[in-house]
Parts: C-alpha cells; structure tokens; sequence
C-alpha cells in the first residue's frame, strides 16, 4: 500500500495488488497451489468417499492426477466462475427447497452496482447473489471478505480465483487502519466507475442473532474515496449505485454453532475461535440442509439521505420489510395460526437434537426477523 497517496485512476493498478482478486494470468498457479494442498485433498476423500479412509496414502495420487486432469481446461476466472455455478446449482439442488430470486432482473446490464446485504453465511451470501447475477446475465461480483479468512492457502486461493478481495480487519494502528480502508474504499469507488459490481456485507462479520442492522462504520469506510475527492457523503454515495439485498434462509446450516458462540459470550465474556473453524463453518454453511432460500434485489438508492445513518437505516427498512416469513421464523416467534403440524414437527425435530441450554438462543436467533418487520410496521402505521 505504499502508493497510497498516489492519484489512482484504475483498480488494476499495482498499487491494488495487495488486497485484489486473481488476474487471468495468475490462474494456473492458484489452481495449482489448491490441488497441491494436504488439507484439500484429505477432504475430498473424507466427504467423498468415507469408507476409504484406510487406503487414503494410496488412492492421494489418483485423486490429485484426477483434479490435475479437471483443472487442465480451467484457464481464466470466467472459465473457473462456471464451474463454481455448476456446483451452485446442484448445492441448490441438494441442500435447499428452493430458491425465490426477486427483482435482480431489473437491474441494468453491464453497469456496477454495489450490492449491500445482510451477512448470515460467509460463503453463501455472496454465491446466491452471483447465482441471481448469473441467472440474470449479469457479471459476477467482487467479493469483500475479512482477512481472517485466509489462514489457508487453499482456501485464499479458492476466495481470489472466485473474485474476492481482502478487507483488512485484523490492523490495530489507527493510523495503518485508516489508511487500509482508504485504500479499501478506493478499490470499491473505482471498480464500480468501471463498471465491475461489488458485494460487501452490511456488518463485520455475520449476524449471529439474527438480528441484521447496518453498520454506519462500513459506509462510512465506503464513503473515504468520495472524501478524497471532495465530494460530500451524499454525493458520492449516490454513485456507487448501492442496491440493499434481503436474504432469508429457512434453515440456517451453521445456527447450532451460532447459539454455541453466543452462549460461550453470555456465560463466559467472550468466545475463542479455533483456528480453521471459519472453514469448518464455510463447508458446513454449504453442505448443510437450508429449506427455502429466498433473495429481494432492490432499486438503486438515489436520494432519502445526508448521513451514514440515514442511509444505514434506508438498508435496514429494505433489508427488514423483504424478509421471507418461513415456518422456522413464525413458530419461532410464536405465530402458529398458518403453521400445519408437519411443519412445526419438523421445526422441532431439529432443535430437539440441540442441547437444551441453546434452544432458547436458536429461537430468538429465527424469530428475530419476525420481530424487525413487525417493528418496521408500526413505525409506518404510526407516521
């Protein structure tokens, strides 16, 4: 980031490679730094094929002469970013009841937008964003993720081939910081003038209670490229053409270790991360069982706001009043009227394997939504 002071006209500047997705050029070497992995490869035979576990030093090669084989015709990130929504669709397929897309085709082609949503899944937030994208005719997003994503190489390489770039969470100097997401915020501000649409999460890190509410830090990191350019909050904010998504999940694949984190934090203060569980979360998120899926797309936000905190609260109302009212959500919340009995069995059959300390915390996690529209409602109904 050394060139930070230096005027900036593109995102593929060098002075951005500290932080950008993978170039066209560096593909080969990605792929080859992912079927190289132990880690990789080891869970590949691990969920594929269980019952071998035995002959895992043996049936290693054959499994990284197959890959090697696969990724032989992989030579740019289009090529890679098919493959990636091959395996969405079956992802789809096998693990949800369906996915409702709602008003992504609206949204011009060929133009960037920032797409700004509620953060429940690291992975699949972003990929059912694409998914609706790619449905569309849309080009992919530039994904923002956390540094604290990339303590594997495989998987770093993984994020980067699917255009991800790095948000550096983990600087402490206020100084060093500030200049991070300068240099973050530029990054953004120039791929959408290019045209290049950007996906970023209303919050660090996910909404474990499920209660999604913007946060004013990210916009205003956002908005330090405009201040650079001595433009006011609104005036730049209104170029990045800021579309707010609402994503429901039905099932949340990862609420068990959701409850497990709050709990620790209730009963203990806080909550110590080991090592590769944001992995172990990322694998779960995706194979995991989610019901029914559903993404709101909305229009871009032109006008209605000065501060961060009006535009954080425009977000919000988008993100709260488009929320899917699925069964989990309304037996949760306690609101059975429409709820058959197969469905509130089937609700319960699931938290009946939880422990019973965390059930309390899986239902407010769900009911949440409930409660945030039903908020929004009588704040309308009262104006």
């Amino acid at each position: 980031m050394e060139n930070n002071n230096a005027v900036v006209f593109s995102s593929a500047d060098p002075c951005f490679d500290d932080i950008r997705p993978c170039r066209d050029d560096e593909v080969k070497n990605e792929l080859e730094k992912i079927i190289s992995d132990k880690f990789v490869i080891d869970n590949i035979l691990k969920y594929s094929y269980p019952r071998l576990s035995s002959w895992l030093p043996f049936i290693k090669p054959f499994v990284k002469y197959y890959l090697r084989q696969k990724i032989s015709k992989i030579n740019t990130i289009s090529d890679f970013q098919k493959i990636v929504a091959n395996y969405v669709q079956k992802m789809m397929s096998n693990t949800t009841d369906g996915v409702e897309l709602v008003g992504f085709d609206k949204l011009e082609k060929n133009k960037g937008y920032l797409f700004i949503s509620n953060h429940r899944d690291i992975s699949l937030d972003p990929a059912f964003i694409d998914y609706a994208l790619f449905m569309n005719g849309h080009d992919t997003v530039r994904i923002a993720i956390g540094d604290n994503l990339l303590k594997m190489p495989a998987a770093t390489s993984l994020m980067r081939l699917n255009r991800s770039f790095i948000v550096m969470r983990s600087i402490e100097s206020p100084r060093e910081k500030l200049k991070a997401l300068t240099h973050l915020s530029t990054y953004i501000g120039l791929s959408i003038k290019e045209n290049v649409s950007v996906w970023i999460a209303q919050r660090e890190g996910r909404a474990k209670d499920g209660n999604d509410k913007t946060e004013d830090a990210v916009l205003k990191m956002l908005s330090l490229y405009g201040r650079q350019k001595k433009q006011s909050f609104f005036e730049y904010m209104k170029t990045l053409n800021i579309v707010p998504v609402s994503i429901t999940y039905e099932y949340d694949p990862n609420d068990l270790s959701k409850a497990k984190e709050l709990y620790a934090k209730e009963k203990n203060g806080s909550y110590h991360k080991n090592e590769f569980e944001d992995i172990d979360t990322i694998i779960r998120g995706i194979r995991g069982y989610k019901g029914h899926v559903k993404l709101v797309a909305g229009s871009p936000i032109k006008d209605g706001f000065e501060t961060a905190e009006d535009l954080s609260a425009i977000i919000d109302r988008f993100i709260w009043s488009n929320y899917a009212m699925y069964p989990s959500t309304l037996i949760s919340a306690g609101i059975t009227e429409e709820i058959t009995a197969k469905q509130k069995e089937k609700f319960e059959e699931r938290l009946s394997t939880y422990p019973m300390e965390l059930r309390d915390k899986v239902r407010a996690m769900y009911a949440r939504p409930y409660f945030n529209k039903d908020q929004l409602k009588n704040v309308q109904s009262s104006l």
